[in-house]
């Protein structure tokens, strides 16, 4: 999406850990076209990959304080988190203080896809995402000084995790606050739109959207329809690395790539 204040990002999705660091070994680098990559060398994310976490203090937040979560999701993710004492980490668990994104992540979000979009909007509304044409019309209406403020608020809360991060090497999150919903929905009701239902749904992620930092989602259970369900694992800015040491050891003692949906023929 154009000019959207890096608030989006690309990475690998693979079906295993070890898939995503070589995949990311790939990707990663310098590149002209973004002025915020960094020239150095190239870097090897499977190197070390399965090296585990032991001694690493770690942080399981079910709600970051705020969200609310479905009973399934909240279990299975409970469940894995409580898993990675096995694996040698410190776990601790509660509110990390970092406080709510949400209000000024939607205006940025709203406002960067006004921004981008606003003047396609006469020639491509008709064959648009309803959503999207909903988010347009609503980043219109917010003021320089509305978008001056959640940017303001944004650095303040890039500071609040950089801090809770001298604490804790890893922040464990459920990957969204409920299972998956049909293609074709952009929220779990139907006909919703709101940026407020669109966001409630994943609490969890843009956040670190918002700050940058590396965080992977790994399968760690099934709803009792089937449907997948993530954990989610944050690292420090620039740790890539140790978050995919941690999918990696948590992959191990909580395999699931063996199962596979069953597609019709």
């Amino acid at each position: 999406m154009p000019h959207n204040g890096l608030l989006s990002h690309l990475g690998p999705m693979t079906r295993t850990v070890s898939d995503a660091a070589l995949m990311l070994s790939a990707i990663a680098g310098y590149d002209p076209a973004d002025r915020f990559s960094q020239p150095g060398p190239p870097q090897d994310f499977f190197a070390g990959l399965h090296d585990g976490i032991a001694g690493l203090r770690v942080f399981w937040s079910p709600t970051l304080g705020y969200a609310k979560v479905d009973p399934e999701v909240a279990e299975a993710t409970a469940r894995a988190a409580a898993r990675f004492a096995e694996l040698g980490a410190e776990v601790g668990e509660g509110d990390p203080g970092l406080g709510n994104a949400t209000d000024f992540f939607i205006v940025l979000y709203q406002s960067a896809v006004a921004g981008g979009l606003v003047h396609h909007l006469d020639e491509w509304e008709p064959a648009m995402d309803p959503g999207l044409v909903h988010m347009v019309r609503r980043g219109m209406e917010y003021s320089a000084v509305e978008y001056v403020q959640a940017r303001i608020e944004r650095l303040a809360f890039c500071d609040r995790l950089a801090k809770f991060f001298e604490s804790y090497d890893l922040l464990l999150t459920p990957a969204t606050a409920v299972p998956a919903f049909p293609v074709g929905q952009v929220a779990p009701e139907p006909g919703r739109f709101e940026a407020e239902d669109l966001f409630a749904w994943t609490p969890f992620s843009f956040p670190f959207n918002a700050t940058g930092n590396p965080a992977a989602s790994v399968p760690c259970g099934f709803t009792r329809d089937g449907l997948p369900i993530g954990l989610q694992i944050v690292g420090r800015l620039h740790e890539d690395r140790r978050v995919l040491q941690a999918a990696a050891a948590f992959e191990r003692i909580a395999p699931w790539a063996d199962r596979r949906p069953e597609i019709p023929a």
